[in-house]
């Protein structure tokens, strides 16, 4: 097993940065989920911790910054989503355009739903360290589970962008359709790896 002393060495090859999608209207839940205590911990405090760990630069992108600014804004960087509502396609495409003014030599992105609390550090320490290793062709580099994507757990390159926007102002929304389009590398994933995919939408999602 590689040490987290080589893995970081690896992981610095390619500048990247995590990105939290904090802005659904959290229906299901009756409130704001990304505050929801899992173990103690909000939900996406709990996520970010874990992103910190496998990125120099964490940004949480939401349209109620201010709720989060107060708690967290001395630790992580805050994006602001100008059109939610609209899902988390489009909350990336517009995730990215501002990233490219934030720092523009972002080569990749750990994209990140902000309700997976068991989220595991050295999964994703590993899979960020493989980055360097795929051909530059590759736009993303995404789990699968049952045929399915697990996309908001996943890695983007930042030149994906406009494929992104091409394909979302002609109305796509789907996560599943959008990357069966592209030149996808597939992370091959255990049963231990899977329990990270975990989501918590509503409140009987706690109780397990």
């Amino acid at each position: 097993m590689l040490s987290w002393e080589v893995l970081r060495r690896e992981i610095e090859e390619v500048k990247i940065a995590a990105l939290v999608l904090a802005g659904g209207y959290s229906s299901r839940m009756g409130r704001d989920k990304a505050l929801v205590l899992w173990e103690g911990v909000p939900l996406l405090e709990r996520v970010c911790e874990v992103a910190a760990r496998c990125c120099p630069q964490v940004y949480v992108f939401a349209p109620r910054q201010r709720n989060y600014q107060e708690r967290w804004g001395e630790r992580y960087s805050f994006l602001h989503e100008s059109n939610p509502g609209q899902g988390p396609l489009v909350a990336l495409s517009e995730a990215l355009t501002q990233l490219q003014v934030e720092d523009s030599a972002i080569a990749w992105i750990l994209l990140l739903a902000c309700d997976l609390p068991q989220l595991d550090a050295q999964f994703l320490q590993r899979w960020s360290a493989q980055l360097s290793q795929l051909s530059p062709a590759t736009l993303a580099f995404v789990p699968r589970r049952n045929d399915r994507w697990e996309p908001l757990c996943g890695f983007y390159r930042t030149a994906v962008l406009y494929n992104l926007k091409e394909f979302t102002q002609q109305g796509g929304r789907s996560f599943q359709h959008w990357l069966s389009q592209l030149p996808v590398e597939v992370i091959p994933t255990g049963e231990r790896e899977r329990k990270m995919f975990l989501n918590c939408n509503q409140p009987e999602d706690f109780r397990f």
